[in-house]
């Protein structure tokens, strides 16, 4: 048995010379244990751990907006970083494990939190069916199932849809994005949220008019509680 597990030491570490795996931000060699991003890479990224403070510059973009519980987001958002160079490979290079393994590593810190640990169901925002098909995958789901993984709840994709599929939010200002997401979410069933405290997921959250938007969508058709989780905020 040991001399097994030598041979396939040797061969893991054969096939990793041939092979290498590297760092998705800096593109080292990653080490034994490490995934897609190095520890060094990982814990230089730029956390806002806004989950501890209620009432934060987030929470305020929806006031008189939507009644929300609680609004974080896990990095901040900053032009030519490794955080845009992420989100950019998870939502148009087709790297949707950088979406998992981040969703993971937020919902570490967010599981043991009094209010985003009483969530019952995560909501990823969703795309409209056109963008889907082209795009192939919902990178708010990648992230979603990464967290869902860590804090032991099911995610609901089919419940809260994309009705219309509306112009890019690309350079439009803040009351423009609004006017731009009104009326475009719907709910199929009011019923299978309600009583219910959901997650709202996304990756960017910028003036927050779409999950302003996913929010009202919810709560014209059930009462349930929800709270919102962007991977980044700019």
């Amino acid at each position: 048995m040991p001399k097994r597990t030598t041979i396939g030491s040797w061969l893991e570490d054969l096939v990793a010379l041939c092979f290498p795996d590297l760092c998705v931000c800096c593109n080292n060699n990653l080490y034994r244990g490490e995934t897609l991003i190095c520890m060094k890479c990982l814990h230089r990224l730029p956390k806002n751990d806004m989950h501890y403070e209620k009432g934060n510059i987030l929470e305020k973009k929806f006031w008189g907006k939507a009644d929300v519980e609680r609004v974080t987001s896990f990095l901040r958002y900053i032009k030519k970083s490794d955080v845009q160079r992420l989100i950019n490979k998870l939502k148009y290079k087709g790297e949707k494990e950088i979406g998992i393994f981040l969703g993971k590593y937020a919902a570490a810190e967010l599981v043991d939190n009094d209010v985003f640990g009483s969530v019952d169901v995560i909501v990823p925002v969703p795309l409209h069916k056109s963008k889907y098909r082209k795009r192939g995958y919902n990178q708010s789901r990648c992230i979603a199932d990464g967290m869902a993984e860590i804090m032991g709840i099911p995610v609901d994709e089919g419940n809260l849809y994309r009705a219309v599929e509306n112009p890019t939010q690309t350079r439009k200002s803040t009351y423009e994005r609004w006017e731009n997401t009104k009326g475009i979410f719907e709910l199929t069933d009011g019923s299978i949220f309600d009583g219910k405290h959901i997650l709202l997921v996304d990756d960017v959250l910028t003036t927050g008019s779409t999950l302003i938007a996913c929010v009202e969508a919810i709560r014209e058709k059930s009462n349930a509680k929800i709270s919102v989780f962007t991977l980044a905020s700019a």
